[in-house]
């Protein structure tokens, strides 16, 4: 069957992405895996105004998941210097262009200087509406609904919250990114088909799309198909198909 045309004008309002292939890519050209990191950075950008460009309000990047602590402590250590310097070296312009930033994660793992740069990025640019870029740093999603289940058993514990009131609009409330929509799109490049402990609450009724394209070869025809793709999709959120076009159910998109 065809697809159908892209509905004229829809557009996600959340994106999510993982961001993989950055070390295949340098192994291609026979370079160091911190080259490839270096290259991703780059992509980083690029996927940052195509979404300026397309109006979507809040993008959110698979930057360093909990598990990643775990690989080669060189490519650790190349990982730190090259977010410490993108702290240090986009913040004013991404502030300039309207840009909020938040990190999401266990940023106690952080060395100091590098906690400290993350809360100054997030000072300065708190007051920002043009984007919302939330970067998941020492980030899992199952580490994220383990940390929410906590919060709402101390509040038990403590009197402050009876168990018979916990729903899911309650715990959703304690997850990251609470205050934002859920992701409409979520974007994987490189060629592996999961979401690898990523926003696992927030993913229930995501549209997936998945690339061969690693990630620092992104361009912005590949996330213009990704785009084009989720337009053409027929979101029921559970359902039927006519219940979604009739007009007695507005489901949001």
């Amino acid at each position: 069957m065809a697809t159908p045309p892209p509905e004229p004008g829809r557009i996600p309002r959340h994106l999510a992405v993982i961001m993989d292939g950055n070390g295949r890519w340098a192994q291609q050209r026979h370079r160091p895996r911190a080259i490839g990191h270096r290259a991703g950075a780059r992509a980083v950008n690029l996927c940052i105004d195509f979404c300026l460009e397309k109006g979507i309000g809040a993008l959110t990047v698979f930057a360093f998941s909990s598990e990643n602590w775990g690989r080669p402590e060189d490519e650790v250590g190349a990982l730190m210097k090259l977010f410490m310097n993108a702290l240090e070296r986009e913040v004013a312009e991404l502030h300039r262009r309207g840009v909020r930033i938040a990190f999401i994660g266990e940023r106690e793992r952080f060395a100091s200087a590098i906690r400290a740069r993350m809360d100054q990025a997030e000072a300065l640019t708190a007051g920002n509406t043009r984007l919302a870029l939330n970067i998941a740093a020492s980030y899992g999603g199952r580490q994220d609904i383990a940390a929410a289940a906590r919060s709402l058993a101390e509040d038990v514990a403590a009197g402050r919250l009876r168990p018979e009131q916990i729903d899911e609009a309650l715990f959703g409330s304690r997850v990251a990114l609470s205050g934002l929509p859920a992701p409409d799109l979520f974007i994987r490049t490189g060629g592996d088909c999961r979401i690898s402990n990523f926003l696992l609450w927030q993913l229930a009724y995501t549209e997936l799309w998945f690339t061969e394209t690693l990630w620092p070869a992104l361009d912005a025809a590949t996330l213009q198909r990704a785009l084009d793709d989720y337009a053409s999709r027929e979101r029921r959120f559970g359902l039927t198909g006519a219940q979604v076009a009739g007009p007695q159910h507005e489901v949001s998109a």
